[in-house]
């Protein structure tokens, strides 16, 4: 009987994933006998680069018995993944950090233990008030061909220094340099605040106050009244129809009874137990462990409302990425709006940033040019003393111009990454969704006609869906 048998490399094939983490034997001909040993096909292998993480179990098992993985992909080597880095980030320790645990003890009513709002997290001058933690770097991964797949490498982070604070030289810690109270504004920057206590209400006997640091009031904010801080603002009784402003979170025991008067405005979180015909607008989140009704709630991130009432009813609640509620809507199909995605103060700021950018680049372009007329000036010895302290300052221009434009190129990919993931808004009834509600996703509404039980709506291939919570 005639040899039949073939060429390893005619009769087999090689195929390695796009990642190249996969190596897999494909037999391009069956016809004749297929004869070889484990160390031929690994020799193959090898010629076919194919040369780390080889299955010999599987290997040995082809040799045997071909006819087995005559028309399947065969697994023949497997590489070992790259492991990420582990992004660097700050740790706060005093107050701000430890927000999520200071949520207020909730009763089996709905209502809120608000003890903890008179606890201040107070520094002293000196004291340390966050560290900086440095990313952990990736660990590079092995291609079936033998080569290093390198690692995501983890980010470094730097603080978001505010007032009153100072960062130690290796820029691993940031202290309190003066006494007062730790708060965070804006854009996560960390100050260090004076405080400034109202025992009793914010009357006529009080009057308007507005004060570069936090404001404690042990009692309420009357109808008609100003109160604006650059820090937090803790209110242990109620707001009614008052202006009230803080650059950081304004916090409030008990609610908001607006009468549709005065403003609530924070530059990150509003919590409080209720909201009734007011006006609150927040950076990040408003909280609200009762009710939102009649009222026009306005915040960046996420509006919630979870307490044992949970309920929104009336009025607009808008939020850029979620709102979240026991029941929205009632009954009685009282007409209420709830609208998620819309940022447009995110549009504007990426428009002022893309301004400032131009500005900026152009600005260094004239420095820069001063500056390598004053280098050749320098080069003759021409220098004299005033324009060797233009050098000086310009060099100084230069270096801050080039990190304020790093700055503004972090934060426009921080936004357009925002507006991009639209997709993940959504508005969350956790018991009832009532007829009568509006539902505004993005550029997109529905009307709801008929209650829903435990339902969340969310934008998906042109339209509002609604699907289970």
């Amino acid at each position: 009987m005639p040899d039949q048998s073939l060429p390893i490399a005619e009769s087999l094939q090689i195929a390695i994933s796009d990642d190249k983490l996969n190596a897999f034997l494909i037999f391009k001909k069956v016809e004749g006998e297929l004869k070889f040993t484990p160390r031929e096909l690994e020799q193959f292998f090898h010629s076919q680069g194919v040369k780390f993480g080889l299955q010999s179990d599987t290997i040995a098992l082809i040799a045997k018995r071909p006819q087995d993985f005559y028309f399947s992909q065969n697994l023949i080597a497997v590489g070992t993944s790259p492991q990420a880095g582990v992004d660097g980030y700050v740790k706060v320790l005093v107050g701000e950090n430890s927000e999520e645990e200071r949520r207020p003890l909730e009763r089996e009513d709905g209502t809120v233990d608000y003890k903890e709002v008179t606890q201040l997290p107070n520094v002293k001058a000196g004291q340390l008030i966050a560290e900086r933690m440095p990313a952990q770097p990736g660990v590079p991964g092995k291609a079936v061909t033998g080569d290093d797949i390198p690692p995501k490498e983890g980010k470094d982070v730097q603080f978001k220094v505010g007032k009153n604070v100072v960062v130690n030289p290796e820029k691993i810690g940031m202290y309190a340099a003066i006494d007062g109270m730790v708060t965070k504004t804006e854009k996560e920057k960390l100050n260090v605040f004076p405080v400034f206590e109202v025992n009793g209400d914010v009357d006529y006997n009080i009057g308007n106050i507005d004060f570069v640091g936090t404001v404690v009031v042990r009692g309420n904010i009357l109808t008609g009244f100003r109160v604006k801080a650059s820090g937090d603002i803790r209110v242990t009784g109620g707001i009614e129809g008052a202006d009230v402003e803080s650059d950081g979170s304004i916090e409030i025991s008990g609610g908001i009874i607006g009468s549709n008067k005065g403003l609530v405005k924070a530059g990150r979180n509003v919590r409080c137990s209720f909201v009734q015909e007011g006006n609150v607008m927040a950076g990040e989140e408003v909280i609200v462990s009762q009710s939102i009704m009649h009222s026009n709630v306005r915040a960046g991130k996420s509006v919630k409302c979870l307490g044992a009432k949970g309920l929104i009813v009336g009025g607009i609640v808008q939020a850029g990425d979620r709102v979240t509620a026991r029941m929205i809507g009632n009954s009685m199909s009282t007409a209420t709006v709830v609208e998620v995605g819309v940022r447009p103060e995110l549009r504007q700021e990426l428009n002022d940033l893309r301004t400032t950018m131009r500005q900026l680049a152009e600005n260094a372009d004239k420095t820069e040019k001063a500056l390598s007329m004053l280098d050749q000036m320098a080069s003759i010895g021409q220098l004299t003393a005033d324009k060797l302290a233009l050098r000086v300052k310009l060099t100084s221009t230069k270096r801050q111009a080039a990190e304020d434009l790093r700055i503004a190129k972090e934060r426009i990919l921080e936004i357009e990454k925002t507006l991009e993931d639209a997709t993940t808004a959504r508005v969350d009834a956790v018991h009832t969704l009532w007829g009568g509600t509006k539902i505004v996703i993005g550029r997109y509404t529905r009307f709801i006609k008929d209650a829903a039980q435990r339902v969340s709506l969310r934008f998906s291939e042109g339209e509002i869906m609604m699907v289970p919570y």
